[in-house]
């Protein structure tokens, strides 16, 4: 093709394209070819095919707008290249084509465009290549190659920048902190990498620090609007709701129709249990931009809210455009999902759910295979008589009441019930034993899977004891004073044996719901981050098999401590199963935990909505109606669709 042969190489790419119709590369190859030869419908039919399988592929935009441009189209063309920015940040054709194509008209916008050319030809060829290698997702070369630079270059900031984002991507937040806070010292007045490193923070739930690095900025130049709103996010994150308020109506003072800050505003709203104010923040911002799915999702979100035929009307409109950005479409078909399901239309609300978990798990690294081979691992190390021999180490404290077992299995209502009480603390779902447990495996996950969790035999007392009380400080700043405190991410289930050999005293409640209820409860549901198992029903119905078989081994290595607690038994007699909790848990009975939804406070996870509201059954029997389509679901959870409670 670079040689011109432009019918010899159609006639390659067409024999490609037979064997593998999808394959990104070769649509793009194959677009840009009939470009040349001015077929510009064909060029136009492999963008689509290649949109259709690569939704976010940079290079493919930059294609269209090349095509609109040559067709005389340089409004759609300025779009194109825009998009090709967006997924693909090294382009600088794209960037270039921005100035030239905003010159007359927007000149701020121009320079801007200009600006980012200019930053990336200044860049060594290397650390543009790995910016390239990121955006189309590969990852793995992109490691390679940029730590292969930073051999020769060891205090490059943009290519310690990258290699941070790389390792956000594949789950080592540690190191990304790390070169985060070193590239920070190397030029602290980098502004990508203080934000990328507020990222980071967040994400390894550090919250204080989180908001130091924002507070800095935001004081640097209070007007800045960049600034503002990420101050505001983390006045969120460490409950500064009113802060976090004030700050986003500041900057809607000026731009009154900004979808992001309206979005987030939402947000902040629904946790706080302003549920109308929620709805109205949330329906200004898809008014101001009809395709922004994170504002729809939100409404779908809230769970008690109902869509009117207009919106969803509206949504599906949105969600047939070839050109939607996948995070967009992804929480359109959640939120669509929801719209159909409240309006009895189970077939249609099946497809969406079916269509968005598709598109969530083309995105993940998640195999059943290996959280399988985790679960046994915590069997094969975590024996009786590891747990008999903790007569020494570990801390003392009392304080956590930790809610382990499935996300959408009750542990929302259970954090409520005991958050109702005046001596316990209810905060939200801590990482800090994940986090924990991640650092335990160490660096040689590959070549020793087994480290963490065959590492808690060979721990000393006074390392438990260390590791407790690290746990107690670093949770801290997420209690209000009680001497209790919840602690209600799901996933601990897997880390029980750690939890017991750092925490000897903790208590342990095991949130359990019916497996069909709960595993398609998990399905419908769009998680911020995390829980990939719920992608798919085949996934989702396995995951519950083995936490159901690895809580039965807590129980017989643990006897007595642990707490079971069924969902559809708290539902049918709530005093009593409140009175046994609390029992379990050494408090006296107060009836504000019977009359938990009364409580004001802020709730961040998806019920936040249906704790605030009494106790009923309604949830009880909802994926019957989708009973049709879940026969992968009945076969994946095996013996345990009928030995749950065993």
């Amino acid at each position: 093709m670079m040689a011109g042969r432009l019918e010899e190489a159609a006639e390659t790419l067409s024999a490609i394209l037979s064997e593998t119709p999808g394959q990104a590369d070769a649509l793009y190859a194959a677009s840009v070819c009939a470009r040349y030869r001015k077929d510009y419908a064909a060029a136009d039919a492999f963008l689509g095919r290649l949109f259709d399988v690569a939704p976010e592929y940079g290079r493919g935009f930059q294609e269209l707008g090349y095509l609109r441009r040559e067709i005389g189209d340089p409004a759609a063309a300025l779009e194109a290249f825009q998009r090709a920015t967006r997924y693909n940040p090294s382009l600088i054709t794209s960037w270039q084509a921005q100035a030239d194509l905003l010159a007359q008209s927007h000149l701020e916008a121009a320079r801007h465009a200009a600006a980012q050319a200019q930053r990336l030809q200044a860049l060594p060829r290397d650390v543009v290549s790995v910016t390239n290698l990121i955006a189309e997702g590969k990852v793995l070369k992109a490691e390679a190659l940029c730590r292969s630079f930073l051999q020769q270059h060891p205090r490059h900031v943009e290519a310690m920048r990258l290699l941070a984002e790389i390792g956000v991507q594949l789950g080592i937040l540690d190191d990304a902190e790390f070169l985060l806070e070193s590239a920070a010292e190397f030029e602290p007045d980098n502004i990508q990498v203080r934000l990328d490193y507020i990222q980071v923070l967040r994400k390894r739930q550090k919250f204080e620090k989180a908001l130091e690095q924002a507070q800095r900025l935001y004081d640097s130049a209070p007007d800045n609007e960049l600034f503002k709103s990420h101050y505001a996010i983390e006045s969120m994150q460490t409950g500064a709701y009113d802060r976090a308020l004030a700050l986003f109506d500041e900057i809607l003072a000026d731009h009154p129709d900004d979808p992001l800050v309206l979005t987030s505003r939402g947000h902040a709203l629904k946790t706080m249990g302003r549920h109308e104010d929620a709805v109205a923040s949330y329906r200004h911002a898809v008014a101001t931009k009809p395709d922004h799915g994170d504002a729809w999702y939100g409404l779908a979100n809230l769970k008690t809210f109902a869509f009117r035929p207009e919106e969803t009307a509206a949504m599906e409109r949105e969600e047939a455009r070839g050109n939607l950005a996948l995070t967009d479409r992804v929480h359109l078909c959640f939120a669509l999902g929801k719209a159909h399901e409240d309006a009895g239309r189970y077939a249609e609300a099946f497809a969406f759910y079916e269509r968005g978990n598709a598109l969530k798990c083309a995105q993940t690294r998640y195999t059943s295979e290996h959280m399988d081979a985790e679960f046994e691992a915590q069997r094969r190390h975590c024996t009786r008589a590891l747990m008999d021999g903790r007569t020494q180490g570990g801390h003392a404290a009392p304080d956590p009441i930790f809610i382990v077992g499935l996300p959408r299995a009750g542990s929302t209502l259970l954090e409520q019930i005991l958050a109702s009480h005046s001596q316990v603390d209810g905060t939200l779902e801590l990482p800090n034993i994940l986090s924990l447990a991640h650092r335990l495996r160490g660096r040689n996950k590959l070549s020793d899977r087994d480290r963490y969790p065959r590492i808690l035999g060979e721990m000393m007392p006074a390392e438990r004891e260390k590791l407790g009380a690290e746990y107690i400080e670093t949770t801290r700043i997420h209690r209000a004073g009680a001497p209790f405190f919840t602690d209600k991410m799901p996933n601990n289930f897997r880390h029980i044996g750690l939890i017991k050999m750092i925490l000897p005293n903790a208590k342990i409640i095991d949130a359990r719901r019916e497996p069909m209820a709960c595993c398609f409860s998990g399905f419908k549901q769009l998680f911020a981050e995390g829980q990939e198992f719920t992608y798919g029903l085949d996934e989702v119905g396995r995951y519950y098999r083995g936490y159901v078989d690895l809580m039965r081994h807590w129980d017989e290595v643990l006897p007595g401590e642990i707490l079971r607690v069924q969902y559809e038994e708290v539902v049918a007699d709530l005093e009593a199963q409140v009175r046994r909790i609390l029992d379990f848990c050494g408090l006296p009975f107060e009836a504000g935990c019977v009359d938990f939804h009364k409580t004001n406070r802020a709730v961040r996870t998806a019920s936040s909505e249906q704790v605030r509201q009494p106790i009923n059954t309604a949830g009880l029997e909802q994926w019957r109606h989708f009973e049709a389509h879940l026969d992968p679901l009945k076969a994946a959870l095996g013996d345990a669709l009928t030995g749950y409670k065993d």
